[in-house]
This record gives C-alpha cells, structure tokens and sequence, in this order.
C-alpha cells in the first residue's frame, strides 16, 4: 500500500473516531452583550413603565453605590454600600423625596446584607454577619462580629440576610465559581444561626447563588430567587424561584430548573459523596424550582409586599428585581417583577417595574439591585449603577 494510502486510511479512522467520542463536556456556550450604560437624568424617571393607577418617582440620588436596603420603625431607610464599605441612614425630607444621607456604620469591607430585627442591626460581608444597636437618634452602636469565618467571596460576594419566623438568622451563602464542585460544603448554601451567632449549621444546599428570600406572610414558607451558571447558552440554565425547605438539596452544580441533569457541568455525584450515582439518578431526589424565569436576567433582591397602599390583589406577592444579563444575545432583565401567589403558591411572574432597557436592547439605564416596602406602603429600589433609589407608588401622581 502506498505511503498516500497509509495517510488516507489514518485520517478516516481519525474522523470516524471524533465522530464517535462525545462532546466536550466543558466547552463554554454564550456571548457577551453588555447594553451600554446610560447616566441617570430625570428624562430616566419619565421612561420608566409601572401598571395603571401606579406612578414612579425619585426617592433619593447622589447616593454612590446603594445596595441592600432596610426600613427602620421610624421610616429611616438605611442603606449598604459595598464599594465603600459603609452603611448609610435616609430620612424623609420635603414630599416624598428623602433627605441628605447620613453615615451610620463604616470601615465594615465589603458590607451587603442588613436586617433590622428588635433595635438590633444584622451586617454582613463576605465572611463576617455583625451585630450592632439601632440608637434613639438612628445611628448603629460600634458593629461587633458574630458570626466568623464564612467562605470566601469568590465569585458571588454578597451576603444576603434575614430574621425568620423562627427568630433565627438566615444567611445565603452564594457559590465560589461559576460551575465547579465545592471543596468547601458552606457555599452555595442557605446557612442559619442563632441570633448571638453561637449555633450555625447549613439549613439548605445547592443554590449557587440566592440573593434575594423571604417568608410569605401568611404561610411562613421560605422562598428564594436562584441564580443560574453562566456560558451555558441564551436560554439555560434558568432563573429558579426555590420554595427552600430544611435539609433541601435544589441541585446545583449537577442540575437546574425542575431537575434537569446539567451535562455540561465538570461536577460529578461523587462530588458531592454520591459516587455511585448517575446524575440522573442525583436530581431526581432535589428539590424542583416552582416557578422558573429567563436565563440570566439576574435576580438580586426580592421582598413580600405586606403594605397596604397597593390593590388588594397585590397583596402578599412578590416583588423580585432583575438586575440584568450580560453573558446572552439578546439582552433581558433589568426590571421588576410581580410574583403572583394564590393561596400561598407562587402562579406565574409579570412586568411590574421597566423600561431600564431600551427597546433595542443596546443601552441600559439602571443595575438594580435591592427593594423595600416602605412605612407608607411604596416601593423603594435602589440603583447602584446611578446612585440612585426609585420609589413605586400607587394613587395620586406626586411631583418628580
């Protein structure tokens, strides 16, 4: 056989085989498309859409970098700011605008999370959750760290927050990486301590990164808003809303969605002390997300509406802010959105807050991140891309 025969004979068999072998399980699948950013201006307020009877207006601006929000008894909203590593303190001042921001708590790296719970103040960082008192004239007594030695950052730094019904601390505890198996079994949790931070033990599992929670009103279920992995394709993994029961494992890095095995992912069951399992076989004993929602649009804060001033209807939904894609061709998020629940069971989402991302999709006039039922009933969500916070109210039109 000749020597050109030989080489043509070695190139089928190659061709043959790669036809055969499967695909590479981490080849990455995405674009990055980022709207340009467009500066706050009060023709922003003008763009924005909420439903009929409903009317946006400026709460506060100059702000920096807002983040995380809580309203204290009196109405002073207060504010973290991470890039600073600051908390600062918001009082009405004429109409419904808020006053000049006051410091309140600083030098705190990295500062995200806040709840205020019985004159306490809860703070937290990356790895640290402080403890500090809410004083007669609204600033925090000197933080002290309570609960230490959480895992690093990584790539999802914020620490989100929250008292339960069962008066115990709720602290969401976002994924290292992207896609990987921990080696560290506290991350891509939902971790819970005793107030005093002397109890901690991991309440639920597999959420790579649950910014945004909180108990319905009436039922005290726990619900969270779950970020899916990037560079996975437009339209996967997607966006989950969790109902986050004790000892629930919700899939992630091997599955997403209503227990859809992830074979994209380098994670393998016997990561996660499972090694005689198929993922197939590991997702089906998770817990499936209730509802699910774009792929990378992003959700950041989430809150119950428990106010009064909205239509009855809207009456113990949600409210989840999406802050926005950018590893998709087609832009999406940046926005507000309702989760209708009947009867304590989440029914569908729909559009509540827009008009942050041009009809293009090429510029984008906002990052959202946190929101808040205010005293009066409104809604406040803050912009931390324009230093900025929107109030969402409902009845008479008020001056911008």
């Amino acid at each position: 056989m000749s020597t050109s025969c030989v080489m043509a004979a070695l190139l089928l068999m190659t061709a043959t085989l790669a036809a055969q072998a499967p695909a590479p399980k981490t080849a990455a699948a995405g674009v990055i498309s980022k709207p340009a950013a467009r500066p706050f201006s009060p023709e922003t307020v003008k763009r924005l859409t909420v439903p009929d009877g409903f009317h946006v207006s400026l709460f506060a601006e100059n702000l920096g970098r807002p983040r995380m929000m809580a309203v204290g008894a009196d109405g002073t909203v207060y504010v973290t700011r991470w890039e600073t590593n600051d908390v600062i303190a918001l009082r009405l001042g004429d109409g419904n605008r808020a006053g000049p921001p006051r410091v309140v708590a600083s030098g705190l790296e990295q500062v995200h999370g806040i709840v205020l719970h019985q004159q306490q103040v809860f703070l937290a960082s990356p790895t640290t959750v402080w403890r500090s008192t809410v004083e007669a004239d609204g600033s925090f007594s000197t933080p002290r760290g309570i609960v230490q030695n959480l895992p690093d950052g990584g790539q999802h730094r914020g620490r989100s927050i929250a008292v339960g019904p069962d008066g115990m601390l709720y602290i969401a505890v976002g994924s290292s990486c992207n896609d990987c198996a921990e080696a560290n079994k506290e991350h891509a949790t939902m971790l819970r301590t005793s107030l005093d931070g002397g109890t901690r033990t991991t309440f639920a599992r597999g959420l790579r990164d649950t910014i945004g929670f909180g108990w319905h009103p009436e039922t005290k279920a726990l619900w969270g808003m779950d970020n899916g992995a990037d560079w996975k394709g437009d339209r996967v993994p997607p966006e989950e809303l969790n109902r986050i029961e004790q000892d629930g494992d919700y899939g992630w890095p091997l599955c997403y969605g209503r227990r859809v095995p992830d074979h994209a992912t380098v994670a393998e069951p016997k990561d996660l002390g499972q090694p005689t399992m198929s993922k197939e076989q590991y997702c089906a004993g998770t817990q499936p997300a209730m509802l699910e929602y774009a792929a990378h649009s992003a959700p950041i804060g989430m809150t119950f509406y428990t106010g009064t001033a909205f239509p009855a209807q809207y009456r113990h939904d949600a409210f989840v802010v999406f802050r926005g894609s950018w590893n998709r061709a087609a832009p999406t998020g940046y926005k507000v959105a309702r989760v209708r629940f009947a009867k304590g069971v989440p029914a569908a989402f729909e559009d509540f807050l827009t008009g942050f991302l041009s009809t293009d999709g090429t510029a984008q006039f906002g990052r959202l991140a946190g929101i808040v039922v205010a005293p009066d009933g409104s809604l406040l969500v803050s912009d931390d891309s324009n230093g900025v916070i929107y109030r969402v109210a409902h009845g008479a039109t008020t001056s911008r």
